[in-house]
């Protein structure tokens, strides 16, 4: 017997109804994904708007090699070559939101090399000027990227951080400087150029200077906190199980090691270190401490290895927020071969803190054995690394001539 028709009207309203609800509740489902996926995405224009939400790619080698997935974030795709930007530009803006500093002011920073690149890149989109303190041991390309983008640049030898010489040192002298000759020449009658004692010249429309401090400024902890940490949870759809990266002002490990945990406290975070550098034994002893200095063999900076801009001796505020469930030891010879690796394998051209952390994540994969997800950062290219990292030369001279045909030199120990 058949339904009544008004049965049938009523059955299939109904169901019109459930599909329509489907409907609206599937497209609010990807409205709100869409939204987050780009809710961290910068709305200026220009070259600070490009900065950021780097692509997260497949390590094609080293995933095949140990049947994990790892990942990396490309920062060298960044406008100024490397993750440092994303601190450049935060530095920046919280210093000009905060009055610390002023448009045409002058932003001042010892560097090994690719934070002042960035804030030379960046500066001039803010209206600011840029001066730089760096070690003449760092690769001479940097000193060369700097002038080119009309940064001022000071080369100086590398001693102890306790030394009123060393490169930060004088870059937060050389922001006082800049303040005390703005003092003076508003007090001037003519209009002329005013010159520090070291005769670095500081022109009188310069409002100031700003000491960007990046090794203590929490600004550096923030722009990874806020931007890279939620670009990797969003990217994975929050679906990894560690992280691992060196430190140097130990702002990228600290920033996006507590985003991760805050969002799911079983991702693994991991530190890798280079030679020379007590981060290692802090992490896994609770002690800052290095050998290269207890056994009185201590170099010509605590951190000299070939991996610039990445190892260190003392703990900065950015380092203290890092939340590290261990650490691994990394060596020249390991970030040189690494490097090499990728090159080959995976046409990846990077430089020597990227392959150190590629060495990291090979670690941490043998470590947490096959299945799981790993994410690492490629921090620059190799191309501001060619007169020493990428210099067959320099590195038969250090007896760093990489030889390996696959990964077997990280079983080399």
């Amino acid at each position: 017997m058949l339904p009544p028709a008004n049965i049938i009207t009523i059955i299939a309203s109904i169901s019109v109804s459930l599909c329509s609800l489907y409907i609206i509740t599937s497209s609010r489902r990807r409205s709100t994904k869409v939204k987050t996926l780009t809710g961290n995405k910068r709305k200026s224009n220009g070259v600070v708007g490009a900065i950021g939400n780097t692509p997260l790619i497949r390590i094609n080698s080293l995933s095949d090699a140990t049947g994990c997935e790892i990942l990396a974030k490309a920062e060298f795709l960044n406008p100024g070559g490397s993750v440092k930007d994303r601190v450049a530009v935060k530095i920046i803006e919280e210093a000009l939101e905060s009055g610390q500093l002023l448009k045409g002011g002058v932003v001042t920073e010892g560097s090994a090399g690719s934070t002042a690149i960035s804030l030379a890149t960046v500066a001039p989109a803010y209206g600011c000027k840029c001066h730089v303190v760096i070690p003449d041991d760092a690769a001479i390309e940097k000193s060369e990227i700097l002038e080119a983008l009309g940064a001022t640049v000071e080369r100086v030898r590398p001693v102890s951080i306790t030394h009123k010489d060393h490169f930060v040192n004088i870059a937060r002298r050389r922001a006082l400087e800049a303040n005390k000759l703005t003092l003076q020449s508003m007090n001037q009658t003519e209009t002329k150029n005013v010159t520090n004692t070291n005769g670095y010249l500081l022109e009188k429309e310069y409002k100031g200077g700003f000491f960007a401090d990046q090794f203590e400024n929490l600004a550096n902890y923030r722009a990874h906190y806020e931007g890279t940490g939620p670009e990797i949870w969003e990217q994975t759809g929050g679906k990894l199980h560690a992280f691992v990266a060196a430190a140097g002002t130990g702002g990228t490990v600290a920033g996006v090691s507590r985003y991760l945990k805050e969002n799911d406290p079983g991702i693994k975070c991991y530190l890798v270190d280079p030679p020379g550098s007590g981060l290692y034994n802090k992490v896994t002893r609770g002690v800052m401490y290095t050998k290269e200095e207890a056994e009185g063999k201590r170099l010509k900076n605590p951190f000299d290895t070939i991996t610039e801009g990445i190892g260190i001796n003392r703990l900065t505020e950015n380092f203290k927020m890092a939340q590290l469930d261990g650490a691994f030891k990394g060596t020249d010879i390991e970030a040189v071969e690494m490097s090499r690796f990728l090159l080959k394998n995976d046409g990846l051209f990077v430089g020597s803190s990227s392959s150190m952390n590629c060495v990291g994540a090979v670690r941490l994969a043998r470590l947490l054995g096959p299945g799981h997800t790993i994410v690492t950062i490629l921090c620059d290219s190799g191309m501001r690394h060619l007169s020493k990292f990428c210099n067959p030369e320099y590195l038969s001279q250090h007896g760093l001539t990489p030889s390996a045909k696959a990964l077997e030199f990280l079983d080399r120990r």
